[in-house]
């Protein structure tokens, strides 16, 4: 009898939905944000090749006056 009295309760409680409702929650934030991270990441490698190549081919100027 106390199995039957176990699980109606646990039938009844909603803290394990949500639990479960958080965790996906914070999955598709932490989700979000490794995206983002990628996305910036590529982007700034991209711009600091282009910056690089630019200035390696720039002369410098080093005469005095």
């Amino acid at each position: 009898m106390k199995f039957f009295k176990f699980a109606r309760k646990i039938r009844t409680e909603e803290d394990g939905a949500v639990t479960v409702d958080w965790v996906v929650l914070t999955a598709a934030v932490v989700g979000l944000g490794a995206a983002a991270l990628i996305t910036v990441r590529s982007n700034t490698m991209t711009a600091a090749g282009t910056v690089g190549t630019y200035l390696s081919g720039v002369t410098v100027n080093t005469a005095t006056k």
